[in-house]
């Protein structure tokens, strides 16, 4: 991305700043669309913020797995659409592709389909190899999915092994290739809102760093950890540790690592702005913003019934809602008895459809007929006098700025790039 400095650079200039008393904490956002990538570059450049777009394997993946569902995406065309809406509005900042739970069985189909766990490892390590050859700058390292242990979770030596095997794997690319030095993130969250110990974070990364030191390999940029989070619909369910998460960062520190929180979406403002009080690295959030851009949609759908002829409308809500119940991607997102509950059931319950809409409305944009009817709407908001597209701009712009206003991110480019004397 011909970034000014690499992420390894960032995150030693982020030290830098913080000895020097600064309190700050960085934000990833998941690319949930082209409008949202959009609206993230715009106001990164503007507000003079460092972003990391942190693309899942569902999201963004090479072809020979299925693409991603957003624009279909493999590791190429999503490289190319940043690089595309960059030179669109003159960006000029700091902005790291990363791939985000990059391990074996990430993908839904290889989970379902319980592959081996050969062939599993060997796919993701495809998929990886496609990240660096597209210019990625981190790669998270999540080997923490295996269908042998569906019921609990991978034993910890276990998921140590994989991640150490992973990296020099694709280190040994990386210098095969002449790639450039890139960075890695290692670890998960707990799916349940659960805590990560704070003794087990620390033996984790002890025995990670010391295990990739002996091949030669530096520690990585950020270890996952679990503060008590937990995304359910459009809500943040867990239970937030203020002093499990000080202690995560403290002990990450010792290692020169930087703790990077998971299923940030949703927190209140008054949890968020603590994130910098503690020293919390990093986090990432995702889903949040693919629930505003879906709103933002379906309230330029009422303005358009309203002021657009009957005969013109574009008929996106219907379209939207059979699709996002059709989808079943929602099942991960609810809980008790919603999650099991029957297609043809679920769009007999317009209450229960408009609330999996909200939640899973963003994998339906490119769905042809959705991708059309959205079109029509705009253009027929257009025509009245309605820019649909900048209001999207606008609630999506206000939602990032929420996060890069309370991790005190304003301005942090500049003191980042000073700090190396850039």
């Amino acid at each position: 991305m011909n970034n000014k400095i690499s992420i390894t650079e960032m995150m030693n200039a982020a030290k830098i700043l913080k000895e020097q008393g600064e309190k700050f904490t960085t934000l990833g956002i998941g690319p949930m669309s082209k409008p949202l990538i959009k609206a993230t570059l715009e106001l990164a450049s503007e507000k003079d913020f460092p972003i990391m777009l942190i693309a899942s394997r569902n999201q963004v993946d090479s072809d020979e797995f299925g693409h991603g569902y957003v624009r279909d995406w493999d590791q190429d065309r999503f490289v190319a659409d940043v690089k595309a809406v960059q030179e669109e509005i003159g960006f000029d900042g700091l902005c790291y592709l990363c791939r985000d739970h990059g391990g074996p069985w990430q993908r839904d189909e290889e989970r379902n389909a319980k592959l081996p766990v050969d062939e599993a490892m060997e796919r993701c390590i495809r998929s990886y190899k496609h990240d660096m050859d597209a210019g990625f700058d981190l790669l998270h390292i999540d080997p923490t999915k295996d269908p042998e242990y569906a019921m609990g979770t991978v034993p910890f030596d276990i998921v140590i092994d994989r991640t150490v095997e992973i990296i020099e794997e694709l280190e040994n690319y990386r210098k095969e290739k002449g790639l450039p030095e890139i960075g890695y993130e290692a670890g998960t969250e707990e799916t349940n809102g659960g805590l990560t110990g704070v003794d087990a974070f620390s033996e984790f990364i002890d025995i990670l760093v010391e295990k990739l030191a002996a091949k030669g390999i530096k520690a990585p940029e950020f270890v996952v950890g679990q503060t008590g989070t937990l995304t359910r619909l459009t809500e943040n369910v867990g239970n937030f540790n203020r002093e499990n998460a000080a202690l995560l960062s403290a002990n990450a520190a010792k290692h020169g690592v930087g703790v990077k929180e998971h299923n940030g979406d949703y927190l209140s403002d008054k949890i968020l702005l603590e994130h910098p009080v503690i020293d919390v690295t990093a986090m990432n959030v995702a889903p949040e913003f693919g629930v505003v851009e879906t709103r933002a949609y379906l309230e330029l759908s009422k303005v358009e019934e309203r002021c657009v002829e009957e005969s013109k409308l574009s008929g996106l809500k219907a379209e939207m809602s059979e699709y996002a119940v059709k989808s079943e991607r929602w099942r991960k997102w609810v809980v008790g008895e919603m999650a099991t509950a029957k297609v043809e059931d679920v769009l007999k319950d317009a209450e229960l459809t408009a609330q999996i809409t909200d939640i899973c409305g963003h994998y339906t944009y490119e769905i042809p007929s959705v991708k059309a009817k959205i079109e029509k709407m705009l253009k027929n908001l257009k025509e009245v006098g309605v820019d649909g597209e900048a209001y999207v701009n606008y609630q999506l712009k206000n939602s990032i700025d929420r996060y890069a206003f309370c991790f005190k991110m304003h301005g942090l480019t500049s003191k980042l790039l000073k700090a190396l004397g850039k």
